[in-house]
């Protein structure tokens, strides 16, 4: 009797799935931020005299605290030191702080423009001030996003643990994807009406404060869970984290595997939506105010493929072939993306079709899979460390396509547009780029399935007992 009282939460449908709702749509207001000026890399060079250098620096900025101070792994370990609730609401707010920033760099104009970075009387480099500060925003917005996003991971598998995990997982991703694609559609809207790449940022401070209000209901409910199955009051593993258990995570193959497909996969998706509205426009030949409606199509997808995907991993299993055709999926789109002579609009239509539902397959099946290899008290810091090390493509990518961007077999000429020079840009090296991260991570793909095979963690198993 006492069992049916303490799981009587979790063994309700409606609470379960409110607990995915409420943790999911502060997720999408993240993602808002996170995408919120991808569309807007023209207007950035038009409006503020950005080069595509610039533009990838200020979008790796996202990346530089969870990689050099390691702000993920620190995160993590709080994660299972104070739990998800104390760790969702600092994630939360330092979202809130890091897109104000932001929004303050980008609407400023400085007095002094250029800011010099030297050692006593040795001048190291100089750069915009305001592409500094943008991406010193960003950075701290990164620190809160990406924490909040193994926050939501760890609280999921703990309310679906031997339920519907892989589904829930993929409602979460699915959810936070429409952040991505209101990012992509309404971003050069706003910007265009208000005539000002800045402003979009404002909808989004507004957006993160409702996702505050909403995780806040989450650890109400949380918090009952709790008292219910007698845990102690601020969330911790009945079973304490302890720092050595590091060394016991690293320790796994399988991990390291998981690791590098998950950098390899998203450093193909995530740095490429930074600049697929721009190679709307430079190949495709989509008006620059519609640009990211076409990118906008991948978002969309993964909201009802990622799920689907996740329910048959839940029933049938199957989750490291998934993760294998969605690699295979991932090559072959890119491949298709850096051919020159395919650049009619309905092409691109297509492929970022098909990379949606790639980028459906692999997460739906990747992110289930971790809790099948790493014990429970040790999982937020577990995806802690799959995240610093995804964050190093997040960081590095982005800054990478930007330079070669602007080397001269890209850079291949310029253009007027509204009474301003732009530059015209051949997206075919960039592409090749990421395509080459689909066939690394196809490579990691059948290296975790044989693994799998030969200790039997059970990644081609149903999830529900």
């Amino acid at each position: 009797m006492t069992e049916i009282i303490r799981s009587a939460m979790r063994d309700s449908a409606k609470v379960r799935w409110t607990v995915v709702a409420l943790v999911s749509f502060t997720m999408l207001c993240g993602y808002i931020i996170t995408d919120v000026m991808s569309p807007l890399k023209p207007m950035l060079e038009q409006e503020l005299g950005w080069t595509s250098s610039e533009y990838g620096l200020f979008v790796s900025g996202y990346g530089w605290f969870n990689v050099f101070a390691f702000m993920l792994i620190i995160g993590g370990i709080i994660l299972d030191k104070m739990g998800v609730r104390f760790t969702g609401v600092a994630s939360t707010i330092m979202m809130i702080v890091g897109t104000s920033i932001k929004y303050w760099a980008i609407s400023t104009t400085f007095e002094n423009p250029i800011i010099t970075v030297s050692i006593g009387s040795l001048e190291l480099f100089e750069m915009k001030r305001q592409v500094l500060f943008a991406a010193l925003g960003f950075a701290i917005f990164g620190i809160g996003t990406e924490t909040i996003g193994i926050t939501a991971t760890k609280a999921i598998v703990r309310w679906f643990k031997g339920k519907e995990v892989a589904l829930a997982l993929g409602l979460n991703v699915a959810t936070a994807r429409i952040g991505t694609l209101l990012a992509m559609s309404v971003s050069p809207v706003i910007a265009s009406r208000f005539s000002h790449p800045s402003k979009p940022l404002l909808f989004c401070v507004l957006m993160l404060l409702i996702g505050l209000l909403s995780f806040l209901v989450f650890c109400v409910m949380d918090r009952r869970l709790d008292k219910q199955e007698s845990l102690e009051e601020n969330g911790k593993s009945e079973e304490e984290f302890k720092l050595k258990d590091i060394v016991g995570i690293i320790r796994i193959k399988s991990f390291w595997y998981i690791a590098a497909l998950c950098v390899l996969f998203y450093s193909a998706v995530s740095p490429f939506m930074k600049y697929a509205a721009d190679l709307m426009v430079q190949k495709f030949g989509v008006d620059g105010e519609l640009a990211g409606l076409i990118p906008s199509l991948l978002p969309l997808g993964t909201l009802f493929l990622t799920p689907l995907f996740g329910g048959v991993y839940d029933k049938k299993g199957r989750g490291a072939t998934i993760m294998i055709i969605g690699s295979l999926m991932l090559l072959f789109i890119h491949l298709m993306f850096a051919i020159p002579a395919l650049d009619n609009w309905i092409v691109a239509v297509v492929l970022m079709i098909l990379l949606g539902t790639a980028f459906s397959m692999v997460p739906s099946a990747m992110w289930p899979s971790v809790p099948k290899i790493i014990d429970e008290r040790r999982l937020g810091t577990a995806y802690s460390l799959i995240f610093w090390i995804q964050n190093w493509g997040l960081m590095g990518v982005p800054l990478l396509i930007g330079m070669i961007l602007d080397q001269p077999y890209c850079k291949i000429g310029t253009q007027m547009i509204d009474g301003v020079v732009t530059p015209v840009y051949d997206y075919t090296v960039p592409m090749l780029v990421f395509a080459s991260f689909g066939l690394l991570g196809l490579v990691f793909a059948f290296l975790l399935k044989a693994d799998d095979k030969k200790h039997g963690y059970g990644l081609e198993k149903p999830n529900i007992d």
